[in-house]
């Protein structure tokens, strides 16, 4: 088992993020050949999900799409600190996902990469946890 935390800052308020590979250099530091790789985002109002990294227009058009069908400014939560919309879209596309290790490489097709939604940003630091699990030969 190899565990290894990447920092990141965001931005903007709502955005995803591409850490495909520092999520492959983990699991290229973590010697594991064939297993699974979690990746974990933590925070309340920060997701992972895994979609199409070739066209920069397939995030930007989740964002959109996340900020259409739960909109901003209208939940109970915001009473507390405005906020509301974003814990909805993290419980929505959820913290984690977890990806197959193949011969030391992550099992993504070739149009996917993993994001890190980030749904109340900008941020500093945001953290995500991958832990690699497997063989090593």
């Amino acid at each position: 088992m190899h565990r290894e935390v990447i920092t990141l800052e965001t931005g903007r308020r709502e955005e995803l993020v591409d850490i495909t590979e520092r999520v492959a250099t983990a699991v290229g530091k973590s010697g594991i050949a064939e297993g699974l790789v979690s990746v974990y985002a933590h925070g309340a109002t920060a997701a992972v999900m895994v979609q199409e990294n070739w066209d920069a227009s397939v995030p930007e058009d989740m964002v959109n799409f996340l900020k259409e069908i739960i909109p901003r400014g209208v939940w109970l939560h915001d009473r507390q600190d405005g906020n509301g919309d974003a814990h909805l879209k993290s419980g929505l596309v959820g913290p984690s996902e977890t990806i197959p290790v193949i011969e030391g490489q992550l099992g993504l097709s070739t149009w996917q990469g993993i994001f890190f939604c980030e749904f109340d940003g900008p941020r500093s630091p945001r953290r995500v946890i991958c832990t690699v699990l497997g063989d090593t030969t």
